[in-house]
């Protein structure tokens, strides 16, 4: 079959002519004339061999990206080769084709040109895929290859579930009968309106990448909202006569009893998607118009990242790295709610863990599962608290400790004085910036000189929204307005482009995807343990950590601005 390989710029010119002659069969052949892969890949094809096992080793070992082995893939077989985070589908393409239909065979509709659907594939030779797809457009098809990891999100992007959210919602406003609704609460049956909006409900939410969900009672509506990215969006607001229900029915899945209504409570769930477990840290706060529930989204991807993701500048980097790997020592994250603080913990104890060392953690609650590691979940009514779990733990021979958050005089005392005694002690603190830390310590009733002397490193750190690569765009500020916000001179000399958020289909138009962190990373030098020793206040011991190098929250998010990685006003937003 002769090949149609389109824009060849930058193909091996030692492999033109082939192109040219139609020779050209093999995708590994595809990927080293487009300058993926080395010439002498070519000498791995012999008789027998498998082209596609090949190309697999090559993804494995990172040699090729998914999209470069799709994009090959359309010019070995002749076919268009999609971006979806850049092409908007047509809506009335996406609705001639079943949302279940799509997902079962990874095909997205893009349009119709020339009496075809143009279909987006990752395998454009699925027959079957091919015969259910134009049985159901009742239509010839053109197929177009796309990576399918990117097909995948298009899908959840364009076949979401608010159409049947809005649908139940509907039907819920015409049913004012509460009996219907109490019936449905307890029911294992899938289809029950309450049970399904429900399930939609965390579904959405996962498919969001949301990180929380708060369901909130109002005078007459039931609202409901995602955190993504940081920033709270509301979905979806519901009668109030399906709140009752809607509240009972994730007491029972979060085993929390549904007969209290009038003091908090705490919960977990677990929901199966996408072929994976979700955990869902669950909490009900009684408010004037009823109970609200907040949901937190736990992904347990977040206990495997590697250090590098943490996104550290480097002096950071090479400051944390050189306290964590120590024998011993306490190490503090500190920030507010929801600044990271867990996954950079959980991160930590990845790097450090080893089958040769005894790590335990005290947690409340244990938001993430690590094999290998022993965790305890702190149990107030049962006198297991973080003061008195510590204290057993420490007869158990542990090498490292992972608290889950200083909150008393007690356990600060015996967590310090473990860290004195050989061990490495992770643990969180809530201060707004890392000097603080010493302080707050301090201000506990800890010794003063037990703080200088355990303490080693404190990381602060916040959460800014990651500018979307696809549309973020270049713009210019002003050298008065850049040196007002404290930008120094050298970085002002460097005459590098700033970018800010411009919005596209890639990010749901608010032109971020994803978050980063910003960290200021405090070394307790012998200057600042004697400072701690006389009592000195947060500011003295802030000028002197950042006269010995510490780079603040703010010099962080500059230095990230300037990297192109999120925009000068998300800095501002997020760092006082």
């Amino acid at each position: 079959m002769a090949n149609t390989l389109g824009d060849t710029q930058g193909d091996s010119p030692a492999y033109g002519r082939r192109f040219e002659e139609g020779l050209v069969t093999s995708l590994t052949e595809v990927l080293v004339v487009r300058g993926h892969l080395p010439v002498d890949a070519i000498d791995r094809i012999g008789e027998g061999s498998d082209d596609e096992a090949r190309v697999r080793e090559y993804l494995a070992s990172g040699a090729v990206t998914a999209a470069q082995v799709a994009a090959a893939r359309a010019s070995q077989l002749g076919f268009a080769f999609v971006e979806l985070a850049e092409r908007q589908p047509d809506a009335s393409a996406v609705a001639l084709v079943p949302s279940t239909l799509c997902r079962r065979h990874a095909v997205l509709p893009l349009g119709v040109e020339q009496g075809r659907l143009v279909l987006a594939m990752s395998d454009p030779n699925d027959v079957l895929a091919l015969d259910d797809v134009r049985a159901a457009a009742a239509m010839p098809i053109r197929p177009a290859v796309a990576e399918h990891a990117d097909l995948m999100a298009a899908i959840d992007r364009f076949y979401r579930n608010d159409i049947e959210l809005n649908d139940l919602t509907t039907s819920f406003e015409r049913e004012s009968s509460a009996t219907v609704v109490d019936a449905q609460i307890e029911t294992d049956d899938d289809d029950a309106p309450i049970v399904r909006f429900v399930n939609l409900l965390v579904s959405q939410a996962i498919k969001d990448n949301a990180s929380d969900i708060h369901i909130e009672p109002g005078e007459e509506e039931l609202r409901v909202r995602y955190r993504i990215d940081g920033v709270l969006h509301e979905v979806q607001r519901a009668p109030r006569n399906i709140q009752a229900g809607v509240i009972s029915r994730l007491k029972i899945m979060s085993e929390i009893n549904i007969a209290e209504r009038r003091r908090p409570q705490d919960g977990r769930m677990s929901v199966s998607h996408g072929g994976r477990q979700i955990d869902l840290r669950v909490a009900t706060l009684p408010t004037v118009w009823g109970e609200k529930v907040v949901m937190r989204i736990l992904d347990n991807s977040n206990t495997k990242r590697n250090m590098s993701e943490l996104a550290m500048l480097e002096r950071n980097f090479e400051t944390y790295q050189r306290s964590y790997t120590k024998p011993y020592g306490m190490i503090l994250v500190t920030g507010p709610t929801g600044s990271g603080k867990s996954t950079t913990l959980y991160t930590t104890l990845h790097a450090v863990a080893r089958p040769e060392i005894n790590v335990i953690t005290v947690e409340d609650p244990v938001e993430y599962r690590m094999e290998g590691i022993n965790q305890v979940q702190v149990n107030p009514k049962a006198g297991l608290t973080f003061a008195s779990a510590l204290r057993s733990i420490l007869r158990s021979d542990p090498d490292v400790v992972l608290l889950g958050e200083i909150r008393d005089k007690e356990t600060a005392q015996i967590a310090i004085e473990a860290s004195l005694t050989g061990h490495l002690v992770l643990s969180t603190l809530h201060t707004n910036d890392a000097p603080s830390a010493v302080t707050r310590l301090i201000e506990m009733d800890i010794e003063p000189f037990l703080v200088g002397s355990a303490l080693d490193c404190v990381v602060a750190q916040r959460l800014a929204r990651r500018l979307c690569e696809k549309c973020k765009e270049p713009h210019e500020i002003s050298a008065t307005e850049l040196l007002a916000l404290g930008f120094p001179d050298r970085v002002l000399d460097a005459k590098l482009p700033f970018f800010r958020a411009a919005g596209c289909a890639a990010c749901s138009g608010t032109g971020y995807r994803g978050r980063l962190a910003l960290h200021e990373v405090m070394a307790v030098s012998e200057q600042i343990e004697r400072l701690a020793v006389a009592r000195a206040s947060s500011a003295e011991i802030a000028r002197t950590a950042e006269a010995e190098g510490m780079i603040t929250l703010r010099q962080d998010g500059w230095a990230k601005v300037r990297a192109g990685l999120t925009s000068l006003d998300e800095v501002l937003r997020v760092v006082a």
